[in-house]
């Protein structure tokens, strides 16, 4: 199933021994398009500190609770090592710092999903990890101008891939929301807020509407690839686990 990240913002984190704090934000692979950490606020029992939380190592999510568990300690991640969230984080740190403090496995040398692999096998050393947060308002171009801003965003709540970015395009086209997958990204102006589609504005137009995530089913999927005439993320699939590229 599909969810918003807007929709998952607040959700409580516990640990074994009680409540960590709040989701706030998350970071992406800006290769990979893959959801690598939860920014967790802490509660007062810890200066309302934010952490980084893996989705790796999540139990299975209470959705009606709102609740995510983790197999680590308060202590723990009153221990961890001080990360700046308001700055792009390295993998570098992560690996050196963050990953061995809590266990948790080098996401780089595991396998990924299928439609990512080759970027998660050859991320640079100087990678970073971008805020969602941050993204949000980033102008969207399309091959011909621009056609809205970043809403939100769709992930595979199994495999925590961006599967489509939500572009508002109010400022263009009367207010409707449309989807766009990050394979159809040509290229990301991180100091000028933008982002560029390989799409046209006449196909980005007629493309079907998006209203909720709730409502997204294959068949809706399928409408929105058939459109734009490219080939559904699922058809690699059952390739999720293989740690060669075929690309």
């Amino acid at each position: 199933m599909l969810r918003t990240l807007t929709d998952l913002e607040d959700y409580s984190i516990d640990a074994t021994d009680g409540t960590i704090g709040q989701v706030k934000d998350f970071y992406f692979d800006d290769a990979a398009w893959v959801i690598r950490y939860f920014v967790v606020e802490t509660g007062t029992w810890h200066s309302k500190r934010k952490v980084l939380i893996s989705p790796l190592v999540l139990g299975k999510p209470n959705w009606e609770a709102r609740l995510l568990s983790v197999p680590i300690t308060k202590q723990q991640v009153k221990d961890s090592p001080n990360i700046d969230t308001d700055k792009p984080v390295t993998r570098q740190h992560a690996a050196t710092y963050l990953d061995p403090h809590y266990d948790y496995p080098c996401y780089w040398n595991g396998p990924a999903p299928a439609d990512h692999i080759t970027a998660v096998l050859h991320m640079r050393d100087d990678h970073h990890l971008r805020s969602c947060k941050a993204i949000m308002t980033y102008h969207v171009h399309a091959t011909d101008g621009e056609i809205g801003h970043v809403q939100g965003f769709l992930v595979d709540e199994e495999t925590w891939s961006i599967r489509y970015m939500i572009v508002n395009t109010s400022n263009w086209w009367g207010g409707h929301h449309v989807l766009v997958a990050p394979q159809w990204i040509s290229d990301v102006e991180w100091e000028g807020f933008t982002v560029a589609v390989d799409l046209t504005r006449d196909a980005v137009k007629s493309s079907p509407p998006y209203r909720s995530a709730s409502q997204l089913d294959r068949d809706q999927e399928l409408r929105i690839y058939r459109h734009y005439g490219r080939r559904g993320y699922w058809n690699d699939e059952p390739r999720r686990h293989t740690t060669e590229s075929t690309i």
